[in-house]
């Protein structure tokens, strides 16, 4: 069952969730992508690595992701899509989106923040042909995007993200609605998705087309997927589930910390840059709760939203300590379902278990 993004077809409604800070890079992005699925690089200081981060994690970082959009797209084989998640609330959003598209990207992805000009950024690479899609929370948040594309460009997205409360990472909800969806709310992302496409039918009536939609956050497995494609959605995004492969770019530590995990140990945690996330209860995140963790030493200069002065720990160093497995001083993000992660695999185990279950779904 293909599913055409912007005149791409992906023929498997699979998309892998980006995860930055060097969780998904070309390696599992490429993999899932080899499979027939949409594997996403995250944009998000992806050069940590290279031996001029420290002096200029910028121009670093977007020398990183050129390199790893090409290195996934040859370990695809041309078998399914490559997409590239940018935040908007980086600084170096533009020039992500940029040298993604100019690097070969089938598909730019952006939440964090709402992608008003994202379109137009995709307009100044001359050629290129990439799907166009914004990650939203709600009904009003997807008709206001396309209102504003509408309005700056005359065209809409080519397909959406609709991440739920249940998601890893940063979230587009309050951290009380956060809690509750992990406690059982009975407002469930069947409910996030009615609203959705309740909101974008006017625009593809108006357009003519369809605007695929991507239930994201929670969904467990195959079956869960299948529930939501009969609500409407063209698929689902998956992202914690893949840590656990050989082929995710995380350290082996993170991976086996993950698998250590139980669903209790995922909690909300209040981000620097304010905004409310899901991740472990490491120490890191327990000393920030009880007002013992030191300031961050410097600033990367990372995200548009986070004042040095007054922000208690420096997320990106956390995040590259938690990909490197740093136990002690890592923000570990995961989505709600970490508990079920609980073996080492592979990325074409993970894709055929997911596939299997909704085939038998159907």
């Amino acid at each position: 069952m293909a599913v055409t993004l912007g005149g791409k077809s992906l023929p498997l409604p699979v998309l892998q969730g980006g995860m930055g800070v060097g969780v998904s890079l070309d390696g599992l992005a490429g993999t899932v992508a080899a499979c027939g699925g949409m594997g996403t690089i995250s944009a998000a200081l992806g050069g940590f690595g290279e031996p001029d981060f420290a002096r200029d994690p910028a121009g670093a970082s977007l020398r990183a992701l050129e390199r790893q959009v090409r290195r996934a797209k040859e370990r695809a084989r041309g078998a399914g899509l490559v997409a590239v998640n940018v935040m908007v609330a980086s600084r170096q959003y533009a020039d992500s989106v940029r040298t993604a598209l100019r690097a070969g990207a089938d598909a730019i992805v952006c939440g964090a923040g709402l992608p008003r000009d994202l379109a137009e950024i995709a307009a100044q690479v001359p050629g290129n042909s990439a799907a166009l899609a914004p990650v939203v929370s709600s009904g009003r948040a997807a008709a206001l995007i396309c209102r504003l594309w509408e309005k700056r460009g005359s065209r809409i997205p080519d397909f959406m993200v609709l991440e739920g409360p249940l998601a890893g990472g940063h979230l587009g909800f309050t951290p009380e609605e956060a809690r509750q969806a992990q406690a059982g709310s009975p407002r469930s992302l069947v409910d996030l998705l009615e609203e959705v496409l309740e909101a974008l039918a006017p625009f593809r009536e108006k357009y003519g087309r369809d605007i695929p939609v991507f239930a994201a956050g929670g969904v467990k497995d195959g079956r869960e997927m299948a529930r939501c494609m009969a609500a409407g959605a063209a698929g689902a995004q998956f992202a914690t589930r893949f840590i656990a492969t050989e082929e995710c770019d995380a350290s082996p530590a993170y991976k086996q910390i993950l698998i250590g995990a139980r669903k209790e140990d995922a909690v909300i945690v209040e981000s620097p840059v304010g905004l409310p996330g899901r991740a472990l209860d490491s120490p890191l995140v327990r000393r920030v709760r009880a007002g013992g963790q030191p300031r961050a030493a410097g600033c990367r200069n990372c995200l548009i939203p986070c004042n040095p002065a007054k922000t208690p720990y420096c997320i990106s160093d956390a995040l590259i300590a938690a990909v490197q497995g740093d136990w002690e001083n890592g923000l570990f993000f995961c989505g709600a379902n970490v508990g079920d992660v609980c073996r080492m695999s592979t990325v074409k185990e993970q894709m055929d278990q997911i596939v299997k279950e909704w085939r038998e779904a159907l």
